[in-house]
């Protein structure tokens, strides 16, 4: 019995000098704090630096794109080979007509500028009739009366978001259509 109970000892001290050894391991590869804790804290600051940037750019190009998108101008010019009416009732002119920069496509079916935002606007209308009669109206109501041979009329008008501009020749008139000779501009 004495040797069995040597035996036991013996097994249970190589048994827990094993686990000891285990355990002595694990804490000495793997200690409690990262040593690249420090490097760890470095990136996430460059982050928060970069994302800062980021916000900074994205609210300078929103204030860009907000800037541009109050900037409005378009251009008609008549484009044909003779004259343009007389029509039995008073009609839009620069309607439909091919020769137009716009960076409105409404404008050019209808010959209708609607304002996109509210401000000041300049407006231009050349033209060469022969004596007829054409009128600048601003969202519906006359603004001009013109009855020259060969004209240039322009003003500025303040206009409310989504007011209209448009140019209208009288019944039994007519305007001359080539060489771009009649041309209605704003911006």
């Amino acid at each position: 019995m004495n040797l069995t109970l040597l035996i036991l000892l013996f097994c249970g001290l190589t048994v827990a000098q094993d686990v000891h050894e285990n355990v002595t391991e694990k804490t000495e590869t793997q200690p409690f704090f990262p040593s690249d804790m420090c490097d760890l804290q470095r990136k996430i600051g460059a982050m928060k630096e970069q994302l800062a940037a980021l916000a900074n750019r994205q609210n300078n190009s929103e204030k860009r794109i907000e800037d541009l998108e109050r900037k409005v101008i378009f251009s008609a010019a008549t484009d044909g080979s003779g004259a343009v009416g007389p029509f039995n009732t008073d009609t839009i002119l620069m309607q439909g007509f091919p020769k137009l920069i716009s960076l409105f496509p409404h404008f050019v079916s209808t010959g209708v500028f609607t304002t996109s935002v509210s401000g000041t606007y300049y407006f231009t209308f050349f033209y060469h009739a022969g004596r007829d009669t054409q009128q600048l109206y601003v969202s519906t109501k006359m603004s001009s009366l013109l009855h020259e041979a060969m004209i240039t009329k322009g003003g500025m008008m303040g206009l409310i978001m989504e007011g209209t501009v448009f140019v209208r020749l009288l019944a039994h008139t007519h305007i001359w259509a080539k060489n771009h000779i009649t041309t209605f501009s704003g911006f």
